[in-house]
Protein backbone atom coordinates (compact mmCIF):
# COMPACT_ATOMS: atom_id res chain seq x y z
CA UNK A 1 0.00 0.00 0.00
CA UNK A 2 1.27 3.68 -0.88
CA UNK A 3 3.00 5.43 2.16
CA UNK A 4 -0.50 6.66 3.86
CA UNK A 5 0.68 7.54 4.59
CA UNK A 6 3.86 30.04 -1.97
CA UNK A 7 5.52 30.31 -4.65
CA UNK A 8 8.08 33.47 -3.68
CA UNK A 9 10.40 31.07 -1.87
CA UNK A 10 10.64 28.76 0.88
CA UNK A 11 7.49 29.90 3.47
CA UNK A 12 6.36 32.24 0.47
CA UNK A 13 2.94 32.18 -0.92
CA UNK A 14 1.66 32.09 -4.31
CA UNK A 15 -1.96 34.20 -5.03
CA UNK A 16 -5.15 32.79 -4.04
CA UNK A 17 -6.89 30.66 -6.75
CA UNK A 18 -5.64 28.06 -9.66
CA UNK A 19 -2.37 27.08 -8.92
CA UNK A 20 0.38 26.98 -11.87
CA UNK A 21 -0.02 23.54 -14.04
CA UNK A 22 2.47 21.27 -14.76
CA UNK A 23 5.66 22.04 -16.63
CA UNK A 24 6.05 19.85 -19.86
CA UNK A 25 8.91 17.19 -19.52
CA UNK A 26 11.18 19.66 -21.42
CA UNK A 27 10.47 22.59 -19.84
CA UNK A 28 11.58 21.60 -16.16
CA UNK A 29 14.71 22.97 -15.09
CA UNK A 30 16.99 20.73 -13.54
CA UNK A 31 16.82 21.37 -9.80
CA UNK A 32 13.20 20.50 -10.56
CA UNK A 33 14.32 17.35 -11.81
CA UNK A 34 16.73 17.10 -8.83
CA UNK A 35 14.07 17.67 -6.09
CA UNK A 36 11.97 14.99 -7.82
CA UNK A 37 14.14 12.25 -7.87
CA UNK A 38 14.99 12.83 -4.16
CA UNK A 39 11.98 13.03 -3.34
CA UNK A 40 10.86 9.71 -5.21
CA UNK A 41 13.80 8.02 -3.51
CA UNK A 42 12.92 8.85 -0.12
CA UNK A 43 17.00 9.39 0.68
CA UNK A 44 19.37 9.26 -2.39
CA UNK A 45 23.01 9.99 -2.61
CA UNK A 46 24.34 12.96 -4.42
CA UNK A 47 26.40 10.41 -6.82
CA UNK A 48 23.51 8.49 -7.45
CA UNK A 49 21.77 11.62 -8.45
CA UNK A 50 24.31 12.37 -10.92
CA UNK A 51 24.49 8.57 -12.28
CA UNK A 52 20.75 8.53 -12.93
CA UNK A 53 20.58 12.43 -14.45
CA UNK A 54 23.49 11.86 -16.51
CA UNK A 55 24.96 15.53 -15.26
CA UNK A 56 28.26 15.92 -13.36
CA UNK A 57 28.75 15.51 -9.48
CA UNK A 58 29.55 19.15 -9.29
CA UNK A 59 26.70 20.32 -11.12
CA UNK A 60 24.36 17.91 -8.32
CA UNK A 61 26.50 19.70 -5.22
CA UNK A 62 25.62 22.84 -6.19
CA UNK A 63 21.85 21.90 -6.92
CA UNK A 64 21.19 20.14 -4.31
CA UNK A 65 23.38 23.01 -1.99
CA UNK A 66 20.68 25.27 -3.27
CA UNK A 67 17.94 23.33 -2.16
CA UNK A 68 18.71 22.99 1.01
CA UNK A 69 19.46 26.08 1.69
CA UNK A 70 16.11 26.72 0.41
CA UNK A 71 14.86 24.55 2.66
CA UNK A 72 13.28 21.99 0.41
CA UNK A 73 16.06 19.00 1.41
CA UNK A 74 18.26 18.14 3.62
CA UNK A 75 21.00 15.92 4.44
CA UNK A 76 20.45 12.67 6.46
CA UNK A 77 23.58 10.23 7.67
CA UNK A 78 21.92 6.63 6.77
CA UNK A 79 22.70 3.92 9.38
CA UNK A 80 25.61 2.27 8.66
CA UNK A 81 25.73 -1.64 8.44
CA UNK A 82 25.85 -3.61 11.63
CA UNK A 83 27.58 -6.11 9.29
CA UNK A 84 30.49 -3.62 8.74
CA UNK A 85 30.85 -1.15 11.60
CA UNK A 86 33.88 1.11 11.13
CA UNK A 87 34.23 0.64 7.36
CA UNK A 88 34.70 4.19 6.51
CA UNK A 89 31.96 6.97 6.58
CA UNK A 90 28.68 6.17 4.83
CA UNK A 91 27.58 7.83 2.24
CA UNK A 92 25.42 10.71 3.36
CA UNK A 93 22.09 10.57 1.49
CA UNK A 94 19.46 13.38 0.64
CA UNK A 95 15.72 13.80 1.80
CA UNK A 96 12.53 16.03 1.49
CA UNK A 97 12.61 18.38 4.60
CA UNK A 98 9.19 17.12 5.80
CA UNK A 99 8.25 19.89 7.89
CA UNK A 100 9.06 22.26 5.12
CA UNK A 101 5.19 22.70 3.70
CA UNK A 102 2.10 20.88 4.79
CA UNK A 103 -0.78 20.28 1.93
CA UNK A 104 -4.19 19.24 2.03
CA UNK A 105 -5.83 17.00 -0.36
CA UNK A 106 -9.61 16.28 -0.54
CA UNK A 107 -11.93 13.81 -2.76
CA UNK A 108 -15.35 14.84 -3.64
CA UNK A 109 -17.99 11.81 -3.83
CA UNK A 110 -21.19 11.17 -4.87
CA UNK A 111 -21.49 9.12 -1.10
CA UNK A 112 -18.35 10.99 0.80
CA UNK A 113 -15.93 13.31 0.88
CA UNK A 114 -12.46 12.48 2.37
CA UNK A 115 -9.40 14.65 3.46
CA UNK A 116 -5.94 14.42 4.31
CA UNK A 117 -3.17 16.55 5.38
CA UNK A 118 -0.03 15.47 4.59
CA UNK A 119 3.65 17.17 4.99
CA UNK A 120 6.50 17.97 2.29
CA UNK A 121 7.43 14.52 2.39
CA UNK A 122 4.21 12.89 1.57
CA UNK A 123 3.73 11.87 5.04
CA UNK A 124 -0.10 11.64 6.66
CA UNK A 125 -0.55 14.01 9.50
CA UNK A 126 -4.34 13.18 9.79
CA UNK A 127 -7.20 12.71 7.58
CA UNK A 128 -11.04 12.86 7.78
CA UNK A 129 -14.18 11.83 6.35
CA UNK A 130 -17.57 13.20 5.55
CA UNK A 131 -20.61 10.81 4.85
CA UNK A 132 -23.32 12.68 2.38
CA UNK A 133 -26.58 12.31 0.49
CA UNK A 134 -25.99 10.94 -3.13
CA UNK A 135 -26.47 13.52 -5.97
CA UNK A 136 -25.42 16.71 -7.27
CA UNK A 137 -24.62 19.75 -5.11
CA UNK A 138 -24.87 23.35 -6.21
CA UNK A 139 -21.31 24.81 -5.73
CA UNK A 140 -21.93 26.83 -2.88
CA UNK A 141 -23.23 23.50 -0.93
CA UNK A 142 -20.37 21.84 -2.21
CA UNK A 143 -18.02 24.86 -1.34
CA UNK A 144 -19.63 24.83 2.42
CA UNK A 145 -18.65 20.82 2.66
CA UNK A 146 -15.06 21.82 1.21
CA UNK A 147 -14.90 24.79 4.18
CA UNK A 148 -16.44 22.35 6.23
CA UNK A 149 -14.52 18.94 5.69
CA UNK A 150 -11.03 21.42 5.60
CA UNK A 151 -11.40 23.06 8.78
CA UNK A 152 -12.39 19.17 10.67
CA UNK A 153 -9.09 17.63 8.92
CA UNK A 154 -6.83 20.39 9.75
CA UNK A 155 -8.39 20.26 13.82
CA UNK A 156 -7.25 16.84 13.67
CA UNK A 157 -4.11 17.93 12.28
CA UNK A 158 -2.88 20.96 14.68
CA UNK A 159 -2.89 23.16 12.04
CA UNK A 160 -4.39 26.40 11.31
CA UNK A 161 -5.57 26.71 7.76
CA UNK A 162 -3.05 29.80 7.21
CA UNK A 163 -0.58 27.52 7.83
CA UNK A 164 -1.34 25.29 5.02
CA UNK A 165 0.61 25.80 1.60
CA UNK A 166 -2.05 24.94 -0.72
CA UNK A 167 -5.20 22.61 -1.52
CA UNK A 168 -5.49 19.76 -3.79
CA UNK A 169 -9.28 18.73 -4.76
CA UNK A 170 -10.56 15.65 -6.73
CA UNK A 171 -13.54 14.94 -8.52
CA UNK A 172 -15.36 12.86 -10.94
CA UNK A 173 -15.57 14.22 -14.73
CA UNK A 174 -13.89 16.37 -17.30
CA UNK A 175 -11.40 18.92 -15.32
CA UNK A 176 -8.95 20.93 -17.08
CA UNK A 177 -6.13 21.36 -14.43
CA UNK A 178 -4.65 24.11 -16.10
CA UNK A 179 -7.89 26.20 -15.83
CA UNK A 180 -9.43 25.08 -12.59
CA UNK A 181 -12.53 24.30 -14.42
CA UNK A 182 -14.98 21.44 -13.87
CA UNK A 183 -16.99 21.02 -17.05
CA UNK A 184 -18.86 18.27 -16.23
CA UNK A 185 -19.44 16.44 -13.19
CA UNK A 186 -21.67 14.36 -11.06
CA UNK A 187 -21.29 16.29 -7.97
CA UNK A 188 -22.15 18.99 -9.42
CA UNK A 189 -25.53 20.32 -10.45
CA UNK A 190 -23.95 23.12 -13.05
CA UNK A 191 -21.37 22.79 -15.88
CA UNK A 192 -18.45 24.61 -16.79
CA UNK A 193 -17.67 25.80 -13.23
CA UNK A 194 -14.61 27.74 -12.15
CA UNK A 195 -14.07 25.15 -9.03
CA UNK A 196 -10.70 26.18 -8.52
CA UNK A 197 -10.71 29.95 -8.67
CA UNK A 198 -14.09 29.52 -6.31
CA UNK A 199 -12.81 27.20 -3.85
CA UNK A 200 -9.57 29.42 -3.70
CA UNK A 201 -11.36 32.70 -3.15
CA UNK A 202 -13.70 30.97 -0.30
CA UNK A 203 -10.60 29.28 2.19
CA UNK A 204 -8.39 32.03 1.10
CA UNK A 205 -5.72 29.28 -0.42
CA UNK A 206 -3.99 28.40 -3.37
CA UNK A 207 -6.17 25.59 -4.87
CA UNK A 208 -5.09 22.83 -7.68
CA UNK A 209 -8.04 20.68 -8.95
CA UNK A 210 -7.91 17.75 -11.43
CA UNK A 211 -10.14 14.36 -12.10
CA UNK A 212 -10.11 11.97 -9.61
CA UNK A 213 -8.28 9.35 -11.87
CA UNK A 214 -5.77 11.14 -12.40
CA UNK A 215 -4.89 11.97 -8.97
CA UNK A 216 -5.02 7.99 -8.07
CA UNK A 217 -2.34 7.31 -10.62
CA UNK A 218 -0.52 10.34 -9.01
CA UNK A 219 -1.04 8.75 -5.51
CA UNK A 220 0.81 5.61 -7.37
CA UNK A 221 3.52 7.71 -9.18
CA UNK A 222 4.17 9.26 -5.77
CA UNK A 223 3.98 6.97 -2.78
CA UNK A 224 2.75 3.64 -4.91
CA UNK A 225 3.58 1.13 -7.15
CA UNK A 226 4.29 3.46 -9.85
CA UNK A 227 7.39 4.89 -8.08
CA UNK A 228 9.97 3.06 -10.14
CA UNK A 229 7.99 2.59 -13.20
CA UNK A 230 7.95 5.27 -16.25
CA UNK A 231 4.80 4.45 -17.92
CA UNK A 232 1.54 2.51 -16.25
CA UNK A 233 -1.67 2.85 -16.26
CA UNK A 234 -4.89 2.83 -13.44
CA UNK A 235 -8.26 1.96 -13.76
CA UNK A 236 -10.43 3.18 -11.27
CA UNK A 237 -13.91 1.61 -10.70
CA UNK A 238 -16.22 3.35 -8.01
CA UNK A 239 -19.26 5.52 -8.76
CA UNK A 240 -17.91 5.82 -12.15
CA UNK A 241 -15.16 4.24 -14.11
CA UNK A 242 -12.13 6.15 -15.11
CA UNK A 243 -8.48 6.12 -16.21
CA UNK A 244 -4.69 7.98 -15.38
CA UNK A 245 -1.94 7.25 -17.46
CA UNK A 246 1.54 8.24 -16.54
CA UNK A 247 4.08 8.44 -19.14
CA UNK A 248 7.58 9.41 -18.75
CA UNK A 249 7.26 9.56 -14.84
CA UNK A 250 4.32 12.52 -15.48
CA UNK A 251 0.85 12.81 -15.78
CA UNK A 252 -0.40 12.53 -19.35
CA UNK A 253 -3.71 14.33 -19.92
CA UNK A 254 -4.25 15.43 -23.62
CA UNK A 255 -3.80 18.54 -25.77
CA UNK A 256 -6.84 19.94 -23.88
CA UNK A 257 -6.13 18.04 -20.45
CA UNK A 258 -9.41 16.41 -20.65
CA UNK A 259 -8.06 13.31 -22.44
CA UNK A 260 -7.72 9.28 -20.87
CA UNK A 261 -11.65 9.70 -20.41
CA UNK A 262 -11.89 5.50 -20.39
CA UNK A 263 -15.01 5.38 -18.92
CA UNK A 264 -16.76 7.31 -21.40
CA UNK A 265 -14.87 5.15 -24.90
CA UNK A 266 -18.05 3.97 -26.38
CA UNK A 267 -18.75 -0.11 -26.76
CA UNK A 268 -22.28 -0.14 -28.25
CA UNK A 269 -24.00 1.89 -30.57
CA UNK A 270 -27.21 3.36 -29.30
CA UNK A 271 -26.88 1.16 -25.47
CA UNK A 272 -27.23 1.78 -22.29
CA UNK A 273 -27.74 4.95 -20.99
CA UNK A 274 -24.60 7.07 -18.92
CA UNK A 275 -25.06 9.61 -16.67
CA UNK A 276 -22.99 11.97 -18.30
CA UNK A 277 -25.70 11.85 -21.20
CA UNK A 278 -24.64 9.42 -23.78
CA UNK A 279 -25.24 5.94 -24.67
CA UNK A 280 -23.23 3.26 -25.17
CA UNK A 281 -20.29 4.10 -22.37
CA UNK A 282 -18.22 1.77 -21.04
CA UNK A 283 -18.75 2.97 -17.75
CA UNK A 284 -22.60 2.73 -18.23
CA UNK A 285 -21.75 -1.16 -18.12
CA UNK A 286 -19.36 -1.47 -15.77
CA UNK A 287 -19.47 1.21 -12.69
CA UNK A 288 -21.92 0.53 -10.08
CA UNK A 289 -24.79 2.40 -10.94
CA UNK A 290 -24.71 0.09 -14.11
CA UNK A 291 -24.33 -3.19 -11.78
CA UNK A 292 -27.45 -1.71 -9.72
CA UNK A 293 -29.70 -1.23 -12.72
CA UNK A 294 -28.78 -4.32 -13.84
CA UNK A 295 -29.97 -5.67 -10.97
CA UNK A 296 -32.98 -3.47 -10.58
CA UNK A 297 -34.07 -5.06 -14.17
CA UNK A 298 -33.06 -8.54 -13.79
CA UNK A 299 -33.74 -9.19 -10.05
CA UNK A 300 -36.41 -6.95 -9.72
CA UNK A 301 -34.61 -4.99 -6.91
CA UNK A 302 -35.59 -1.74 -7.92
CA UNK A 303 -34.99 0.69 -5.17
CA UNK A 304 -35.35 -2.01 -2.40
CA UNK A 305 -36.40 -0.63 1.05
CA UNK A 306 -34.70 2.39 -0.28
CA UNK A 307 -31.18 0.37 0.08
CA UNK A 308 -28.40 2.70 -0.75
CA UNK A 309 -26.51 1.86 -3.77
CA UNK A 310 -23.59 0.20 -1.87
CA UNK A 311 -25.95 -2.17 0.12
CA UNK A 312 -27.91 -3.43 -2.82
CA UNK A 313 -24.13 -4.28 -4.73
CA UNK A 314 -23.22 -5.74 -1.50
CA UNK A 315 -26.68 -7.83 -1.57
CA UNK A 316 -26.23 -8.46 -5.47
CA UNK A 317 -22.20 -9.71 -4.54
CA UNK A 318 -23.34 -12.37 -1.74
CA UNK A 319 -25.84 -13.65 -3.96
CA UNK A 320 -23.74 -14.17 -6.82
CA UNK A 321 -21.13 -16.14 -4.37
CA UNK A 322 -24.16 -18.15 -3.05
CA UNK A 323 -24.67 -19.60 -6.54
CA UNK A 324 -27.25 -17.53 -7.83
CA UNK A 325 -27.28 -17.42 -11.88
CA UNK A 326 -28.62 -14.55 -12.86
CA UNK A 327 -26.33 -12.50 -10.11
CA UNK A 328 -23.55 -13.86 -11.40
CA UNK A 329 -24.21 -13.12 -14.75
CA UNK A 330 -24.53 -9.83 -14.09
CA UNK A 331 -21.27 -9.41 -12.61
CA UNK A 332 -20.03 -11.61 -15.82
CA UNK A 333 -21.09 -8.84 -18.22
CA UNK A 334 -19.56 -6.09 -16.58
CA UNK A 335 -16.05 -8.38 -16.51
CA UNK A 336 -16.47 -8.75 -20.23
CA UNK A 337 -17.03 -5.24 -21.09
CA UNK A 338 -14.04 -4.56 -18.63
CA UNK A 339 -12.29 -6.70 -20.40
CA UNK A 340 -13.09 -5.17 -24.12
CA UNK A 341 -11.69 -1.63 -21.81
CA UNK A 342 -8.33 -3.26 -20.94
CA UNK A 343 -7.55 -4.63 -23.80
CA UNK A 344 -7.84 -1.24 -25.74
CA UNK A 345 -5.99 0.27 -23.12
CA UNK A 346 -3.19 -2.43 -23.98
CA UNK A 347 -3.59 -1.92 -27.57
CA UNK A 348 -3.34 1.82 -27.30
CA UNK A 349 -0.31 2.43 -25.11
CA UNK A 350 1.72 -0.72 -24.18
CA UNK A 351 2.01 0.12 -20.40
CA UNK A 352 4.34 -1.34 -18.19
CA UNK A 353 1.97 -2.22 -15.56
CA UNK A 354 -1.88 -1.39 -15.50
CA UNK A 355 -3.31 -1.03 -11.70
CA UNK A 356 -7.26 -1.85 -11.18
CA UNK A 357 -7.99 0.73 -8.12
CA UNK A 358 -11.07 1.41 -5.81
CA UNK A 359 -13.60 0.25 -3.61
CA UNK A 360 -15.00 -1.91 -5.77
CA UNK A 361 -11.92 -3.88 -6.79
CA UNK A 362 -13.30 -6.37 -3.42
CA UNK A 363 -15.67 -7.65 -6.19
CA UNK A 364 -13.50 -10.27 -7.78
CA UNK A 365 -15.67 -11.40 -10.38
CA UNK A 366 -14.94 -8.16 -12.06
CA UNK A 367 -11.72 -9.19 -12.47
CA UNK A 368 -12.39 -13.07 -12.38
CA UNK A 369 -9.35 -15.59 -14.56
CA UNK A 370 -12.15 -15.70 -17.33
CA UNK A 371 -12.41 -12.07 -17.42
CA UNK A 372 -8.39 -11.85 -18.04
CA UNK A 373 -8.50 -14.47 -20.05
CA UNK A 374 -10.94 -12.58 -22.92
CA UNK A 375 -8.81 -9.29 -22.67
CA UNK A 376 -5.78 -11.66 -23.29
CA UNK A 377 -7.76 -12.82 -26.51
CA UNK A 378 -8.88 -9.14 -27.23
CA UNK A 379 -5.43 -8.03 -27.50
CA UNK A 380 -2.71 -7.66 -30.55
CA UNK A 381 -1.18 -10.94 -30.25
CA UNK A 382 2.58 -9.90 -30.34
CA UNK A 383 3.98 -13.29 -29.02
CA UNK A 384 5.20 -10.93 -26.26
CA UNK A 385 3.82 -11.04 -22.43
CA UNK A 386 0.54 -8.65 -21.67
CA UNK A 387 1.65 -6.02 -18.88
CA UNK A 388 0.63 -7.53 -15.54
CA UNK A 389 -2.08 -6.29 -13.62
CA UNK A 390 -2.48 -5.64 -10.33
CA UNK A 391 -5.40 -5.16 -8.17
CA UNK A 392 -5.64 -2.44 -5.42
CA UNK A 393 -9.14 -2.42 -3.49
CA UNK A 394 -8.54 1.06 -1.82
CA UNK A 395 -10.97 3.04 -0.58
CA UNK A 396 -11.14 7.49 -0.66
CA UNK A 397 -8.61 8.04 1.48
CA UNK A 398 -6.65 6.86 -1.55
CA UNK A 399 -7.46 9.08 -4.13
CA UNK A 400 -7.32 12.31 -1.17
CA UNK A 401 -3.84 11.40 -0.72
CA UNK A 402 -3.43 11.81 -5.09
CA UNK A 403 -4.90 15.46 -4.39
CA UNK A 404 -2.60 15.98 -2.27
CA UNK A 405 0.28 14.80 -4.05
CA UNK A 406 -0.90 17.40 -7.09
CA UNK A 407 -1.10 20.70 -4.10
CA UNK A 408 2.99 19.43 -3.35
CA UNK A 409 3.40 18.86 -6.99
CA UNK A 410 2.18 22.62 -7.67
CA UNK A 411 4.01 24.08 -4.63
CA UNK A 412 7.14 22.78 -5.64
CA UNK A 413 6.81 23.74 -9.23
CA UNK A 414 5.86 27.16 -8.31
CA UNK A 415 8.83 27.45 -6.24
CA UNK A 416 11.69 25.33 -8.30
CA UNK A 417 10.32 26.51 -11.86
CA UNK A 418 9.52 30.44 -12.03
CA UNK A 419 11.66 31.30 -14.26
CA UNK A 420 11.15 28.47 -16.54
CA UNK A 421 7.07 29.45 -16.34
CA UNK A 422 8.28 32.97 -17.22
CA UNK A 423 10.11 32.15 -20.30
CA UNK A 424 6.95 29.51 -21.84
CA UNK A 425 4.99 32.52 -21.04
CA UNK A 426 6.97 34.97 -23.42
Amino acid sequence: MPRLPKGQGPGGRVGVGPLIPPLTEGQRPLRQQVFERVRAAGLIPRVTLARQLNVSPATVTTITQELIEAGLIEEVAPPRDAESPGRGRPAVALGVRAPAHHVAGMKLSDREHTAVVVDFAGNLVADDVIPRRPGPMTLAELLDAVETLLARVCAKAGLDRAQLSAVGIGVPGFVDVAEGMVFWSSVLTERAVPLAAAAGARLGLPVAIDNDANLVALAELWFGAGRSLSDFAVVTIEHGLGMGFVMNHRIYRGAQRLGMELGHTKVQLDGALCRCGQRGCLEAYVADYALAREASTALNWGHKDGQPINILLESLYDHAKAGNATAKSIFRRAGRYLAVGLSNVINLFDPELIILSGERMRYDYLYAAETLAEMDNLVIDTGRPRPPIEIHAWGDLLWAHGAAALALSAVTEGILAPASREMAAQ
